[in-house]
């Protein structure tokens, strides 16, 4: 009996992973092997920064608020230590939005935090 070779799914394999490896630079774009490294390192890049996505936001919520909390004379642990004591319970998110886009209600929240 012939050997019997499932080229169908091969085939839809190779072309799954070079639809995948679509804009890539160079022979990373349509040569099989070369495409199917250079698609399983994205995969795993994607991976990575799904997770250091969500630390860097937390990052930039931080250095927004801290720069907010500054103008008016309180340091980032000061003024998250007084939120916290004053039982305000916005997060970090919606504080840094409020410092960056409407620096009179953060104003507001430093006010009611500082007496």
């Amino acid at each position: 009996m012939p050997r019997s070779v499932n080229s169908v799914a091969s085939r839809a394999r190779r072309k799954r992973v070079l639809k995948q490896a679509k804009g890539f630079f160079g022979r990373r774009k349509n040569v099989w092997t070369v495409a199917k490294n250079a698609v399983e390192k994205a995969m795993v890049y994607a991976y990575r920064d799904r997770k250091q996505k969500k630390r860097n936001f937390r990052a930039l919520w931080i250095m927004r608020i801290n720069a907010g909390a500054r103008q008016h004379g309180l340091s980032y642990s000061q003024f998250m230590g007084n939120v916290k004591g004053a039982g305000i319970e916005l997060n970090r998110k919606v504080l840094a939005d409020l410092a960056a886009n409407h620096p009179e209600a953060f104003a507001a929240i430093v006010n009611q935090v500082k007496k």
